[in-house]
């Protein structure tokens, strides 16, 4: 039953990329992030409940990690091909598998390194295949945001398992939530005021303040989105006999859908050379999937 929910909350997550880059072109990256949070949190608010105090603290740290991962994620996003960064993500899964070999003690397989090894091969494709997707300093921070997104989203994944073990899933939803909604109000704010600074002390540009909000329905689409495929994820992830990298690994699958959109609605380029490429991590990760 568990990875059912896992390939749904992929069909959905994947679909929430997509939903993400169209919601930037109107609006800037904290500003999106804030308001479908907002309205995330919203559509959640009925399931609200109290719990111990340390329960707090903990996703208090939970919130953090996805509000990195999510600002770094949503920057690189502005800086690189819909593709080329939901491919890069889609390695998260790889990550999580040496984590646990490391931290937990986990034994891999022949197949299962030869997965690993194919994800590796297919970040190494990514890269050459994006030379020509814009000026060389744009895709470099690009990638510096993306690789802060993907170690922020592992020890995210990492620490959700050890989440779930005592509390409920809509719990650890609902405040979460809520917390990364105050986080990001926060940052937006902080934002703002330094850029104006800057500006009044002559230095404009160091720091661009974001324009006001522009409404697009686009952000109540990605809300709806990632509220359903969090909720997935998060009962998938409770079930006793859930795995974690597996559980992760499928989830990632929905590089394929967001692949799908970036080529067909956002006509990004390369997109011969990039399904090489995603056939690759494709095939990396379905033999970590099944392999034994």
């Amino acid at each position: 039953m568990w990875a059912t929910l896992a390939v749904c909350s992929a069909v959905l997550l994947g679909l929430y990329d997509a939903a993400k880059k169209q919601t930037l072109k109107s609006n800037g990256v904290l500003t999106v992030l804030l308001v479908v949070t907002a309205l995330s949190t919203v559509f959640v608010s009925p399931f609200f409940e109290t719990g111990p105090r340390e329960d707090y603290l903990k996703l208090a740290l939970k919130a953090v990690l996805v509000t990195v991962s999510w600002i770094s994620g949503m920057a690189a996003l502005k800086r690189l091909p819909l593709t080329v960064v939901s491919t890069v993500k889609g390695s998260r899964p790889m990550f999580v598998v040496l984590f646990s070999i490391l931290v937990f003690g986990e034994h891999l397989s022949a197949w299962q390194w030869t997965g690993v090894a194919l994800v590796f091969l297919s970040l190494y494709l990514t890269g050459r295949t994006s030379r020509g997707d814009g000026p060389k300093d744009v895709r470099m921070s690009g990638f510096i945001w993306i690789g802060i997104s993907v170690a922020s989203g592992v020890a995210s994944a990492l620490y959700d398992k050890n989440l779930l073990r005592g509390m409920e899933p809509m719990f650890v939803q609902c405040w979460t939530n809520l917390f990364i909604t105050v986080l990001l109000a926060f940052c937006l704010a902080g934002q703002n005021l330094i850029a104006r600074a800057l500006e009044a002390g002559g230095k404009p540009g160091l720091i661009k303040a974001e324009a006001p909000l522009k409404w697009d329905w686009w952000m109540l689409i990605t809300a709806v989105l990632i509220t359903e495929a969090d909720a997935l994820y998060f009962f998938a992830l409770k079930e006793p006999d859930a795995l974690l990298s597996i559980l992760s690994t499928i989830r990632r699958g929905s590089v394929v859908v967001t692949f799908i959109c970036g080529v067909v609605f956002f006509k990004e380029k390369n997109a011969k050379a990039k399904s090489l490429t995603m056939l690759v991590m494709i095939i990396g990760v379905l033999i970590l999937l099944f392999a034994k």
